[in-house]
């Protein structure tokens, strides 16, 4: 599902840190009368069904909390699918337009894997990340962060009551990194730190599709350029969560089985702390990696012995020819810095 305008223009090069796909979960709720906590999380943007009813009243695809008629808010606590160094918030409130909170903010705390629902609910470390902000109905309402401290669980507080359909937490993977001192491991992998900093095109799907993890679940749900009709090719560029000498790379075609790529290669630079987009992309030290290389439809195509030593590397570029899909983009390897 590929992102909003509004969400791609103002959160440009972040990534959903409370992303279901990530698994982030919305832990608890004080009250999920009409629609449930979980909805909140979901990847896809949210629908309306006009004459979808439940035994409570209008079936919404959100939170959705009762008619408060005492003191107080109603909240939900969220744990993100990976800590992370937060940067703004998108509290989506499509379709909710008579029945939407007035106000949200959004505190933050920094828990370890042992902390509960309970527990985060009664501790005293949260901190404001959010202020009581106003919300407009159905729409898409954009904050930044105020505090950028590394954060795993999230509480988004509503005033008085009312319902959100989706909950955007943007920001930067902060991984433990304890994981790089380990032996080899996906040094392109979302949940680890890696990023997906540019792309010739996404027009039927997001390149940052390339690094979530599992395995991909349909067409949709993986990166896809148009149909080239001029020359050239297509490419993908991976900064890796660390520097590091790749061991093996996965290139997985899954489910794409008429639009595949037909060939691939694989491009490596040292350039840490380069900031990497379309514009200087051409100018970096690019070295080949993997020789172009045929590809077969719906296929996990794994490369170890067909990899150059290219030494320690920071970015790798995937060239696809001419165009196609591409589900997962997997790159072993161990740490050097």
């Amino acid at each position: 599902m590929l992102p909003s305008p509004t969400e791609a223009a103002a959160f440009s090069g972040f990534i959903d840190l409370a992303s279901a796909r990530l698994g982030g979960r919305a832990l608890m709720a004080n009250d999920e009368f009409f629609a449930e906590k979980e909805n909140l999380l979901k990847p896809a943007r949210a629908i309306f069904l006009p004459d979808e009813y439940t035994e409570r009243g209008k079936w919404m695809d959100g939170w959705e909390t009762r008619r408060r008629r005492t003191p107080g808010h109603d909240w939900c606590i969220i744990q993100l699918g990976v800590p992370g160094s937060l940067r703004g918030f998108d509290i989506d409130t499509a379709h909710f337009l008579g029945n939407n909170p007035a106000y949200a903010s959004v505190e933050a705390i920094e828990a370890g894997p042992e902390a509960t629902a309970e527990s985060l609910g009664n501790t005293k470390g949260w901190r404001e990340v959010l202020p009581r902000s106003p919300l407009k109905p159905g729409s898409q309402n954009l904050f930044a962060a105020i505090d950028a401290q590394c954060a795993t669980h999230l509480r988004l507080n509503i005033f008085p009551d009312g319902g959100v359909a989706r909950f955007r937490a943007y920001g930067q993977v902060l991984p433990d990194r304890a994981l790089f001192k380990g032996g080899d491991v996906d040094l392109a992998a979302i949940e680890n730190g890696g990023q997906v900093v540019a792309a010739s095109d996404m027009f039927f799907g997001t390149k940052e599709s390339l690094i979530l993890p599992g395995r991909s679940t349909h067409m949709g749900d993986g990166w896809e350029t148009r149909r080239r009709r001029g020359p050239g090719s297509d490419w993908a560029i991976v900064q890796l969560a660390t520097p590091g000498t790749l061991k093996r790379v996965v290139v997985e075609t899954t489910h794409y089985k008429g639009n595949y790529p037909d060939t691939c290669s694989l491009e490596a630079c040292h350039a840490p702390g380069t900031h990497v987009d379309v514009m200087n992309a051409a100018t970096l030290d690019w070295r080949e990696l993997l020789p172009q290389t045929k590809l077969s439809a719906d296929t996990d195509h794994v490369f170890e012995r067909e990899l150059r030593d290219v030494g320690p590397v920071s970015h790798v570029r995937l060239n696809i020819f001419p165009d196609g899909g591409v589900a997962r983009l997997r790159i072993w390897g161990a740490a050097t810095g």
